[in-house]
C-alpha cells in the first residue's frame, strides 16, 4: 500500500484536496489532505466515487465503433485512421465550421485546454460559448465590474453579516459551510434566502422563502428601503459609480407592495435586510440557480447593485460573490490553445447548439466531436438534442462509460480517469488554490488520456509538430508568467496546492476593469453588445407576469438542482440508490393533488415528460416541484425532457429554472 497526494478533478466549487492509497497498481482509497489549506481533509461523496469510476467493471476500456446499430471493438490505428479522414474530409468539402466541438466543464484539469489547440490549429471549427451553469452571472459581473471575482474563503472572518442568496452550500460548496459554522460561533449574522429550505437555512439565523426568478425583485425592494432610509453609501456611490440615476428611476417603477407580491417576501423582512446590507461589512454568496432564467443576468446584476448601494464592494468582509474567474486567468491559456491558427470559426451558445445544429444551412454541421461532457442528458431540451445529433453524419464521442450521449455515437474513444494521467486542476468559483494531481496507476485497458487522442489525431491532419510536447512541457506552457513569480509546476509537485496571485478582496482600490474605469449600475459594455444596459424590470419567461395563459397551463415552476451524490450525470449508473427519479413538492401541491411520500407522478409540459416518486419538502416557497438533474435514460430519463434551450437576457447563459410544468397522480 503506498499513499500519494493527488486532487480532486471535478468541476466544482471546492477543488479540494486528496489523498489517495494505491494497492498492486490499483487505487482503492479516496480520503482528504489534512494539509490543504481549504479543504482541510474533508471531501465529498462526489470525490470519493473516483475510485468506482476508476475501478468500474463497465468501464469502456477498447476504442468502439457501431456498425450495423450495434457496438464493436476496434483498433485504437482503425479508430483514429476513419476519424481523422473523416474530419479531413468535411473539412475540404463543407470546412471546418461543418466540425462541432461539444463540450461542457466535467474536468478542472488545465489540460482540458488542448481540445481547442487542436481545432485552432485544424483551421477552426463551431465552438461552443457561455455555460449551461453560469453563464448568466459571469457575463453579468463583467457588465457591472469588468471581471467575476470573489473574495477569499478566509475573508469571511472580516464579515459582520454573510447572505447565501440561492447557494445550497451543503450540497455543493461544504467547505463554505464549515467557514459558515464557525463564524457564526464568533457571532457572525447568517441569513438565507432560497425557494427551498435547505441544509444551509438549518444553521442560517433567519431563512427567507422567496418566489423562483425573483430574486432580483427582492434586490430593488431592499435598495428601495436603503434609499428610503437614507442607509446607502453616498460616498461610494458619488465617486466610484456610473448610472446611478438610471438605477433610482427603476426603483421607482414598482412598489413595496408589488415587491411582496412578487416576491414572498414581507415588507418587515425587506427593511430588515436593507439593515443587514447596511450594517456591514455583508458578505454575500450568490448561487448559480437564479441565474438560470430569462431574466437570470439581469438578476445578479440587480443583485451586484443592491452591494454596492451598501457599501459592500471592495471592503474586507463583504463582496458580491458568485463565480471567481481571477484564478483561471493567472493561466496563459492562449500559450496552450493557439488562438491565431484558427481560420475560421463559428459559435453556438452551448444551451442553443441543438437547435443550431439543425437550423445551420450556410455551412451545415457534418460532425460533431464531443468532451468533456454529456449533453445528451445535460443540454436543455432533451428531445431536440436528441433529434440534433441523431442528424449528424458522424459523432465521436470521448468517455469512460456508455452514457446517453455515448449511447448515440458512430465512435466511442476510452479515456482516462485522473488518476491514469497528470494534470493540475483548479476551480473559478471558490478558492485559490491550484492542485497537482500525479498520474498514480496506469490506464485500464486501451484507454488513453484525451490529450493523447487529440495528439494522435493531429500528427494524422497534418500538424503533428504543435503536439510534440510532454504533459509536463504542456502544463508548464499553461502556467506561463507564473513560472516568474516562482510558482512552477516543481513547486506544485512538492507542495501539492499553492496559492495564485489574485486579489483576496477584490476591487479594494475601487479601481474596476469596466470601460468606465468605474462600477457602472448601467453598462456601457451591455450597450456596446447590443443590449440595453440599464438594469431593468424583468420577469422570468415563463411565469405569470410574462406569460398568464402558460401558467395557468402548468402552474407550478420546476427547479433542477444538483444531486448530492454524482456531479451532474456522472455516478447515477454507480449507486443505486440514485436510479429512481425523485420528485420533490412543495406541502401546498402535495395538499391540493392529494399526493403522499412514494406515490409515482407524471411531471409534464409541452416539451416532455417524466415519471417519478413523490417526496414532500419541509419548507419551501408554493408551488415548487424539484427534480434532481443528470438522471439517465435507462433510470427514468433526464429533468431535461421538461427544461427550455432558450437563452438568458443577456446571450450566455441558460434558462433551466425558467420552467413551467404540471403534475399529476399516476
Amino acid at each position: 500500500m503506498t499513499t500519494f497526494k493527488s486532487a480532486c478533478p471535478l468541476n466544482c466549487w471546492d477543488s479540494c484536496g486528496f489523498v489517495v492509497e494505491v494497492e498492486n497498481g490499483k487505487i482503492v482509497k479516496i480520503d482528504g489532505d489534512k494539509e490543504h489549506p481549504i479543504t482541510k481533509g474533508k471531501i465529498c461523496g462526489r470525490g470519493r466515487m473516483l475510485e468506482a469510476r476508476t475501478n468500474a467493471e463497465d468501464r469502456i476500456l477498447y476504442p468502439l465503433k457501431k456498425i450495423d446499430g450495434e457496438f464493436q471493438r476496434i483498433t485504437w490505428e482503425q479508430a483514429l485512421t476513419e476519424i481523422s479522414s473523416k474530419l479531413a474530409e468535411v473539412r475540404q468539402i463543407y470546412g471546418s465550421t461543418a466540425i462541432l466541438h461539444s463540450h461542457d466543464y466535467a474536468n478542472g484539469g488545465l489540460l482540458t485546454k488542448i481540445p481547442n489547440r487542436f481545432f485552432n490549429c485544424f483551421g477552426g471549427a463551431t465552438e461552443l460559448i457561455g455555460s449551461i451553469c453560469w453563464g448568466s452571472g459571469i457575463e453579468a459581473q463583467n457588465w457591472d465590474f469588468g471581471n467575476a471575482a470573489s473574495h477569499s474563503p478566509e475573508d469571511i472572518y472580516n464579515s459582520k453579516n454573510v447572505i447565501i442568496w440561492g447557494r445550497n452550500v451543503t450540497r455543493t460548496n461544504m467547505h463554505l459551510f464549515a467557514y459558515l459554522q464557525e463564524v457564526k460561533k464568533k457571532g457572525v449574522n447568517i441569513t438565507v434566502i432560497d425557494p427551498i429550505y435547505n441544509g444551509t437555512a438549518k444553521i442560517a439565523h433567519s431563512y427567507i422563502p422567496i418566489t423562483p426568478g425573483m430574486d432580483g425583485i427582492l434586490a430593488i425592494g431592499i435598495i428601495k428601503e436603503l434609499l428610503q432610509l437614507d442607509l446607502q453609501d453616498k460616498n461610494f456611490i458619488q465617486n466610484y459609480t456610473v448610472g446611478f440615476e438610471d438605477l433610482v428611476d427603476l426603483t421607482d417603477s414598482i412598489s413595496i407592495e408589488q415587491i411582496e407580491k412578487m416576491t414572498n417576501v414581507p415588507r418587515e423582512t425587506i427593511t430588515n435586510l436593507a439593515q443587514i446590507y447596511s450594517d456591514g461589512p455583508t458578505a454575500t454568496y450568490m448561487g448559480l440557480g437564479m441565474q438560470r432564467y430569462g431574466n437570470g443576468g439581469n438578476t445578479i446584476r440587480l443583485i451586484d447593485a443592491l452591494v454596492a448601494v451598501s457599501g459592500n464592494v471592495g471592503v474586507p468582509g463583504g463582496g458580491a460573490n458568485f463565480g471567481n474567474t481571477q484564478v483561471g486567468q493567472s493561466f496563459d491559456s492562449a500559450a496552450l490553445t493557439l488562438p491565431e491558427r484558427k481560420k475560421e470559426s463559428r459559435a453556438f451558445v452551448m444551451s442553443e447548439q441543438a437547435e443550431k445544429i439543425l437550423t445551420a444551412s450556410e455551412t451545415p454541421i457534418k460532425m460533431i466531436m464531443v468532451s468533456c461532457g454529456n449533453p445528451l442528458t445535460q443540454v436543455p431540451n432533451t428531445a431536440l438534442v436528441q433529434e440534433a445529433f441523431q442528424s449528424v453524419d458522424t459523432v465521436v464521442v470521448l468517455e469512460q462509460f456508455m452514457t446517453d450521449t455515448a449511447r448515440l455515437a458512430d465512435y466511442v474513444l476510452p479515456s482516462a480517469t485522473v488518476f491514469e494521467e497528470e494534470d493540475i486542476y483548479y476551480s473559478s468559483m471558490y478558492h485559490h488554490y491550484v492542485n497537482y494531481g500525479p498520474k498514480l496507476v496506469e490506464a485500464r485497458g486501451e484507454a488513453k488520456s484525451d490529450v493523447w487522442i487529440w495528439t494522435e489525431l493531429a500528427k494524422r491532419l497534418g500538424f503533428g509538430e504543435d503536439f510534440e510536447y510532454t504533459r509536463e512541457e504542456f502544463i508548464e506552457m499553461g502556467l506561463g508568467s507564473l513560472q516568474d513569480r516562482g510558482i512552477t509546476l516543481e513547486l506544485i509537485k512538492e507542495k501539492g496546492h499553492v496559492p495564485l496571485p489574485v486579489k483576496l478582496v477584490p476591487w479594494h482600490d475601487f479601481s474596476f476593469t469596466t470601460p468606465s474605469g468605474k462600477f457602472e449600475f448601467t453598462s456601457s459594455l451591455g450597450e456596446m453588445k447590443g443590449y440595453d444596459g440599464r438594469l431593468q424590470l424583468l420577469y422570468p419567461r415563463e411565469s405569470i407576469y410574462s406569460d398568464k395563459e402558460l401558467a395557468e397551463k402548468y402552474p407550478y415552476s420546476l427547479l433542477t438542482i444538483h444531486p448530492l451524490r454524482s456531479n451532474h450525470s456522472q455516478n447515477y449508473h454507480l449507486i443505486e440508490g440514485l436510479q429512481t427519479v425523485k420528485v420533490e413538492i412543495s406541502k401546498d401541491i402535495a395538499e391540493e393533488k392529494g399526493l403522499e411520500p412514494d406515490d409515482r407522478v407524471r411531471v409534464y409540459n409541452d416539451r416532455g415528460e417524466i415519471t417519478g416518486k413523490v417526496q414532500i419538502l419541509k419548507e419551501s416557497s408554493p408551488n415548487i416541484v424539484c427534480i434532481d438533474e443528470g438522471q439517465w435514460h435507462i433510470f427514468g430519463g433526464s429533468v431535461n425532457n421538461l427544461t427550455s434551450h432558450q437563452i438568458s437576457d443577456n446571450g450566455l447563459g441558460s434558462t433551466l429554472y425558467d420552467c413551467l410544468v404540471g403534475i399529476e397522480k399516476l
